[in-house]
C-alpha cells in the first residue's frame, strides 16, 4: 500500500472527516470504527465495503473464541439462579484469546514492524496479522468485546497492553504485542522501566478510554512521518484527525501551522500561527509573540 495516496476530491476527504468528527462525538465511540477511519485516510481507495469486511471479520474472530470451558451456565441444584463457571475469570478469557489470536492466527509484533505506517492503521493489521502493541491491542479488545468478556485497554508508557476482569481487583493483563503473553504486575512495572525509567503507578493501569487510545494512535503516525521529511503529508493528516477530536493537546494546532510553513503554505500556516498566539496570549504572552514573529518571517517568505 502507498504511504503516499493519489489526490482525492476535496469534498470525499471532507465527509470522511465528518464522519470521523461524528463518531469521536458519539456518546459511546466506536473504537473499531474510528481506527479503521484512520485507515480510509492513509488510503482513500478503501470505501465502505472495505471499512464493514473489518469489522466483518472481527465478528468472526469473536465467533471463534469460545467462552472460558463452556458458554452454558450451570444451575445450582437447590434451585439458585444459573451461575457462570466459576473457572471463566480474567485469566480464562486471557488463555483463550492468546491461544485464538496469537497462536492459532498468529497476530504478534517485532521490532521491524515499528518502521512501517501499515502498522498503525487496523485494516492493515487485521490483513497482516502484524503491527504496533496499540493496534494489536485493539484487534484484541475488539474480538474480546464482541465475545463479552470484561475487557479494557492500558495505556502503559512505551507499551500498550490490555487487561481482563476487574482494574482495582482479580484481573489479567496480556500483552499481545508478544502474541498474548500473561503479564504479571511486576512484568508490567519492567516494561514501564524500560521505556521511561520510571516505577508503575496506580494511574498508568487505569483503563483507557477510546478517544485516548485514538489519540495515542495518531502520535505513533505522526512521529513515525515526523521521522520521514518526505511524508509530512502523513504527518499533516494525522494533526487534522487529532484536531477533530473533542479533546487534544493545544500544541497541537502550533505544529500544524508550523508543518504548513515547512511544506510551503506559508499563508496558510501563518493564519494558524496567528490564530494560536490569540489562544495562548492570555496564559503566556511573551510566548504569543514570539509565534507572531513566526508568522510575520513565514509571510516574509513569499516576498
Amino acid at each position: 500500500m502507498p504511504h503516499e495516496p493519489e489526490p482525492e476530491p476535496d469534498d470525499a476527504r471532507a465527509a470522511r472527516r465528518q464522519q470521523f468528527a461524528e463518531a469521536a462525538r458519539a456518546e459511546r465511540p466506536d473504537l473499531a470504527q474510528l481506527c479503521l477511519l484512520i485507515g480510509a485516510e492513509a488510503d482513500p481507495a478503501l470505501d465502505e465495503a472495505d471499512l464493514d469486511a473489518a469489522q466483518i471479520e472481527l465478528d468472526r474472530l469473536a465467533g471463534l473464541l469460545p467462552f472460558p470451558h463452556d458458554r452454558r451456565p450451570t444451575a445450582d441444584p437447590a434451585g439458585s439462579p444459573a451461575r457462570r463457571p466459576s473457572d471463566s475469570g480474567p485469566g480464562a478469557w486471557a488463555r483463550n484469546l492468546a491461544e485464538l489470536l496469537g497462536a492459532r492466527c498468529g497476530f504478534g509484533g517485532s521490532p521491524a514492524d515499528y518502521r512501517r505506517l501499515e502498522s498503525s492503521l487496523l485494516h492493515e493489521v487485521l490483513r497482516r496479522r502484524r503491527g504496533l502493541p496499540i493496534l494489536l491491542s485493539v484487534v484484541w479488545m475488539e474480538v474480546a468485546r464482541r465475545a463479552g468478556a470484561p475487557v479494557y485497554g492500558v495505556a502503559l508508557p512505551g507499551h500498550f497492553v490490555i487487561g481482563f476482569g476487574d482494574p482495582a481487583g482479580a484481573h489479567a493483563l496480556v500483552d499481545p504485542f508478544a502474541g498474548g503473553r500473561l503479564l504479571s504486575d511486576e512484568d508490567a512495572g519492567l516494561l514501564v522501566a524500560g521505556a521511561t525509567g520510571e516505577p508503575l503507578s496506580e494511574r498508568m493501569m487505569t483503563p483507557a478510554d477510546p478517544l485516548e487510545i485514538v489519540l495515542r494512535v495518531l502520535n505513533n503516525i505522526r512521529a513515525w512521518a515526523q521521522a520521514r521529511p518526505e511524508h509530512s503529508a502523513v504527518q499533516l493528516w494525522a494533526l487534522e484527525l487529532s484536531l477533530l477530536l473533542p479533546s487534544h493537546p493545544a500544541r497541537l494546532r502550533h505544529e500544524r501551522a508550523q508543518l504548513l510553513v515547512q511544506r510551503g503554505e506559508f499563508l496558510a500556516g501563518a493564519a494558524e500561527l496567528e490564530e494560536y498566539a490569540r489562544v495562548v496570549e492570555a496564559v503566556e504572552p511573551a510566548g504569543a509573540t514570539a509565534i507572531r514573529r513566526q508568522a510575520a518571517a513565514a509571510r516574509a517568505m513569499l516576498n
